[in-house]
């Protein structure tokens, strides 16, 4: 399984489907990625040698992507500062209750989690 800015991604599928097990590259990135590395996007993540796969990483940190740990972290402070601010979407995220204005009298239940019985 070749490792590659600390995830390791899997060998058996092709290279542009291997590229999106990393947090940041979804579908458009990692077709961009394959395209200005040259490889052939039917070639398997697992044929790829060290050299490659260092190739693949200088192009991802040549496009200055955000990826990774540090996208995490950028996520999660986003939300902490919403919170800090007493923002509506802060506080529906503190709470656990949808955050883009859907309804909540009925469904919801994704979000909310399983129905609490009342007791009398």
């Amino acid at each position: 399984m070749p490792r590659l800015l600390g995830v390791d991604i899997p060998a058996n599928k092709k290279l542009e489907y291997s590229l999106r097990y990393i947090y940041g590259i979804g579908p458009k990135r990692a077709k961009d990625i394959v395209a200005i590395s040259g490889f052939d996007p039917d070639r398997r993540a697992g044929d790829l040698n060290e050299e490659e796969v260092n190739q693949l990483a200088s192009i991802v940190a040549e496009k200055q992507y955000v990826v990774e740990g540090d996208l995490r972290r950028d996520r999660v402070a986003n939300l902490k500062r919403l919170s800090a601010i007493r923002a509506h979407r802060g506080i529906r995220h503190q709470r656990g209750l949808p955050v883009r204005g859907q309804r909540t009298k009925t469904n919801a239940r994704t979000r909310k989690g399983a129905v609490k019985p009342v007791r009398k």
